[in-house]
């Protein structure tokens, strides 16, 4: 997955995120690409993810779609805006109640979702791991799933959990081929035999 950045202004600390959003919102998005706002005052442009990467969502979404509480969606397009700290990220997936989803035309407040899914490419796993990371928590999304193909201790998927002072208090790291388990309200387990590692893509 390569990576653009476009400055929305000259360098400054003072860039307003409500007008770092509009600019995101004004864009004409190539057709399979994701535009997001990861650092203050850049809006990011990521191209198309590989096969394997789609290959790992698709086996999470067919894993949660069955498991998702009454009232809800999964989606793998929405924008999740946190206010806080003006960053605006498409998660890969997302657990989201439908009303939300049905009458905002806006970005939606992180808060909304139940759960976010985030999988790894070697161009920007970092931003996965620490400034999504960190963002998640401070939208207070109670559950962050990561899988990283990319993980330097070797592949692996990480589930955080209750989101606090931006930062989650729990984090249960599985390496890929164990299963990992999502709590409620989803109640599933994950099983990761067939995602295939960073080193096969």
């Amino acid at each position: 997955m390569s990576l653009a950045v476009m400055e929305t202004s000259p360098r400054s600390a003072a860039t307003d995120p409500e007008d770092v959003l509009r600019a995101w919102q004004e864009l004409d998005v190539p057709e399979g690409w994701r535009a997001e706002i990861v650092d203050p005052g850049k809006i990011s442009l990521l191209s198309p993810p590989s096969n394997p990467h789609n290959f790992i969502v698709e086996l999470l979404q067919e894993a949660l779609f069955p498991a998702r509480p009454a009232g809800t969606g999964l989606y793998q397009t929405v924008g999740l805006w946190i206010a806080s700290i003006g960053r605006l990220f498409i998660p890969d997936l997302t657990v989201v109640p439908r009303s939300v989803i049905r009458t905002t035309k806006a970005p939606t407040a992180a808060e909304h979702a139940l759960v976010v899914v985030e999988v790894t490419s070697r161009d920007n796993a970092d931003d996965d791991r620490v400034k999504k990371l960190a963002g998640y928590a401070r939208g207070m999304v109670p559950l962050y799933l990561l899988v990283d193909a990319w993980d330097p201790s070797g592949p692996s998927v990480t589930l955080y959990e209750n989101p606090r002072s931006g930062g989650y208090d729990l984090a249960h790291r599985v390496p890929f081929g164990r299963p990992i388990t999502l709590p409620a309200p989803f109640d599933v387990e994950i099983d990761t035999a067939e995602f295939p590692p960073g080193a096969d893509w």
